[in-house]
């Protein structure tokens, strides 16, 4: 499905898909994706949903849309912050890294609920380092994405 909102951004938002044969279908999993490639975040999506069966999967196409909607949830249920955020690094209106550093300003999480991920195609050394630089990342990860990394990096048994 395809939201657009008053302002006129794109986002994704997916239905939460179960499946009464995973082991682990008594928790939802929350995960936020912000990369401004939509076939990227198609295709992550439909990877995530293999891996783990019991999901709620919400694409934004920037950092700037993603801190508006994570500010949103903040307000009205902060228990409802994601359980994970997928994080691409260069996109127009607000990098990943602009994205950090707006998180960490508004303290959207201080609870420190949610885990995460820098997802990059990008090989620069200086990005996986920058990437691990901030205490609030859990981790570079390299696209292309595959069921096998998706399930390491949610600790699904492979």
């Amino acid at each position: 499905m395809r939201f657009t909102t008053k302002r006129g951004k794109t986002f994704f938002k997916f239905d939460t898909y179960n499946d009464t044969m995973s082991p682990n279908n008594d928790k939802t999993v929350s995960v936020l994706l912000v990369d401004d490639d939509e076939i990227n975040n198609f295709i992550s999506i439909k990877l995530i949903k293999k891996a783990l069966t019991n999901t709620d999967i919400m694409a934004c196409l920037n950092g700037k849309f993603a801190i508006d909607q994570l500010l949103e949830i903040q307000q009205n249920d902060p228990n409802k912050l994601p359980d994970y955020i997928l994080l691409d690094i260069n996109m127009p209106i607000m990098n990943g890294w602009e994205f950090l550093d707006e998180y960490k300003r508004l303290n959207i999480d201080p609870l420190a609920k949610t885990k995460i991920y820098i997802i990059s195609s990008s090989v620069f050394s200086n990005d996986i380092n920058k990437a691990r630089s901030y205490p609030l990342v859990k981790d570079f990860i390299s696209k292309p994405l595959n069921v096998e990394k998706i399930k390491e990096l949610f600790g699904v048994s492979l």
